[in-house]
């Protein structure tokens, strides 16, 4: 059997464009992936292309092989960003692709499943209103009442202190700001209770000061991580923002760290309790394995990081049925209405859990038909960053 062909399809979301894709082979099976990252999508989908074109002639079936050779050969490129997110989309459709011609899920392939219910944390669920505490509050209880059981938002990024013209070059919150981001989130967890897992996001988007001063405050909300207090450039800011940090507050990084080789440094160090690799950027599910097997010898959570479409959902959640040291998936709670309608069979939440199939491969197609009637957005749009 030999790849014939890969198409690539701009799609899109509620937050950004998706990249979708799909191989074709010369004996009819076919596998579908994803690729998303954002901004700057139109620049994953040309690599997702030439990737695609790199791998046509190839036996699908010896994924490891065909990873390797594509990081090897792109390698020159970077080894991570646009280049690691193509390679996770065609790594992602060959698992597929695999699995359907052997007639069995992709968590069967990955090792088999501890778990067919996928526990999910809600984000993307604070788009009504004003962006204050009661408005924050009130949809936090929705939340709730559709049974997630952990949610996560990011306080700092509503208070406007990075769009407009008051634009913060030392990346710094007024006292106002700071206590605005404290009321946002104390007003939540009054709102949910003490049960509900709360996660803090901050897009390494405050300076060291800021960033550890919050989250020393938030310490008394029992918030279940605290997450990018640091970019992913600087391990030793992290080490040091952890070594001074409130013992009772975790650590969660990852979501822009790519592949095993970039997770290592994190886990030698001991700076996180979490790691939140995405599916769509790290490597794909052969990789993310792989990185949720290294952090389980160190004793830390996997809770992967997914604001995307709806394959990188239903292919996080294969992964996490295979590992053991599975915390939470993100979800987006809010969403484009043709989410389930561009794939064969919609992604089955309940109760705050996406349960798996027992299909073939990731148990989905993607209907090109409707992918076409919704083309991405060439022009980003300016929005929230969460």
């Amino acid at each position: 059997m030999k790849i014939t062909e890969v198409k690539v399809w701009l799609v899109e979301g509620i937050k950004y464009n998706w990249t979708l894709l799909k191989i074709y082979t010369d004996q009819g099976f076919t596998g579908v992936g994803e690729a998303t990252n954002w901004p700057g999508s139109p620049v994953v989908e040309a690599a997702a292309q030439h990737a695609g074109e790199r791998i046509i002639g190839l036996d699908p079936m010896r994924t490891d092989f065909i990873w390797t050779k594509l990081y090897r050969d792109l390698n020159w490129v970077g080894p991570f960003g646009a280049t690691l997110c193509a390679i996770s989309g065609i790594d992602m459709a060959l698992l597929d692709l695999k699995a359907k011609v052997l007639g069995t899920p992709c968590y069967e392939l990955l090792g088999g499943a501890f778990r067919k219910e996928i526990s999910l944390y809600a984000n993307y669920w604070f788009l009504k209103g004003k962006h204050i505490a009661q408005d924050y509050a009130s949809q936090a209880k929705q939340v709730v009442a559709n049974g997630f059981q952990g949610l996560k938002f990011d306080p700092f990024a509503h208070v406007n202190y990075l769009y407009g013209d008051d634009l913060k070059t030392n990346l710094a919150l007024s006292k106002e700001q700071q206590d605005h981001a404290f009321d946002l989130s104390k007003a939540v967890r009054e709102a949910v209770g003490p049960n509900i897992d709360i996660m803090i996001e901050t897009h390494a988007m405050l300076n060291f000061k800021t960033a550890l001063s919050m989250a020393q405050r938030l310490a008394e909300l029992d918030i279940t991580w605290y997450e990018e207090p640091v970019g992913p450039e600087n391990l030793k800011t992290l080490i040091a923002f952890r070594n001074r940090l409130h013992s009772s507050i975790s650590v969660c990084v990852g979501e822009r760290h790519y592949t095993r080789s970039g997770i290592r440094p994190l886990l030698e160090n001991q700076v996180c309790d979490f790691i939140m690799p995405d599916v769509t950027r790290c490597g794909g599910p052969s990789e993310m394995k792989r990185m949720a097997t290294m952090a389980e010898t160190y004793g830390v959570l996997i809770a992967p990081h997914n604001p995307n479409g709806p394959l990188s959902t239903i292919c996080s959640a294969h992964v996490c049925a295979t590992i053991p040291n599975f915390f939470k998936q993100e979800y987006m709670f809010t969403d484009v209405s043709w989410r389930d309608q561009v794939i064969s069979h919609p992604i089955d939440i309940q109760q705050g859990k996406l349960i798996l199939s027992d299909r073939p491969g990731w148990g989905v197609d993607l209907i090109e038909e409707e992918m076409d009637r919704h083309p991405g957005i060439r022009k980003e749009r300016k929005g929230f960053y969460i």
